[in-house]
């Protein structure tokens, strides 16, 4: 993770983009003003995980091209999870400080959790819009608690133009918003169900729904999701040492 951090930072990805086509050691190394030596295991990493791809230039020497993951690591790319990778550390679980009191004390940090977030619907919102349209039929209204910048709710609303959209959140939050993606990352399931619930009571029982959007972990059963799975809950842990992905939403009583 460190490295693709530092691929990040360095911002490799956006100079091969804006290069136009594969890049040689010494063209990125002069671009990113890098030392070619450090640069050249960087890459090798990176190219062993498959994040970036080793192609020939018409003069046979040997570029460094992008792939559609590395392109998840522009800044400021359309998909990009550059944020969201970013976000993820561990010094605030290491000095066991939760996630939000340290976010407010540091304004830039908290800047980087709506971009995180706003990331995070990027790449979550079409899968739950052409998977599970029919969560949205007979809807007239969806409110996003926990709204952020506003970017699902944009999303939803654009997806679904019937629906009357309501964007919640705090104060300082909403000023900034576009029009943060929001979960229910609460300290413990006892308030995330106080909140759940005051939205169950503010619906219709005809029409009504909540919308929970969960990655569950099953333990002992393995498929080609769990990598995903556990992953973010090693997000979860770093942001909010508290809490982590829930096994079972029926046993904290979310469903009643």
């Amino acid at each position: 993770m460190a490295v693709v951090k530092c691929a990040i930072e360095l911002e490799i990805a956006d100079v091969i983009e804006s290069h136009g086509s594969p890049m040689t050691l010494s063209e990125l190394s002069s671009a990113l003003a890098c030392a070619s030596s450090p640069l050249y295991r960087i890459m090798r990493f990176l190219m062993h995980r498959g994040i970036f791809k080793e192609e020939l230039t018409a003069h046979s020497s040997l570029a460094y091209a992008q792939t559609a993951l590395s392109r998840r690591l522009m800044r400021y790319g359309e998909h990009s999870i550059a944020a969201f990778i970013m976000l993820n550390s561990s010094s605030m679980v290491a000095h066991g400080e939760d996630a939000w009191s340290f976010l407010k004390a540091n304004p830039a940090q908290s800047q980087l959790v709506n971009e995180a977030m706003a990331s995070d619907a990027r790449v979550a919102m079409p899968a739950i819009i052409h998977g599970c349209p029919e969560v949205f039929d007979g809807l007239g209204s969806l409110v996003d608690v926990g709204g952020g910048n506003g970017t699902t709710l944009q999303m939803l609303v654009k997806a679904f133009p019937w629906l009357r959209g309501i964007h919640f959140d705090l104060p300082h939050v909403v000023s900034n918003a576009v029009e943060f993606k929001g979960r229910c990352g609460f300290p413990n399931d006892k308030e995330c169900i106080q909140i759940l619930k005051k939205c169950s009571e503010a619906i219709s029982e005809e029409k009504g729904k909540v919308i929970i959007v969960e990655a569950m972990i099953e333990e002992g059963k393995m498929d080609e999701l769990s990598d995903a799975r556990l992953a973010l809950d090693m997000a979860m842990m770093a942001r909010s040492y508290k809490r982590g992905q829930r096994k079972d939403i029926e046993g904290t009583g979310i469903s009643s």
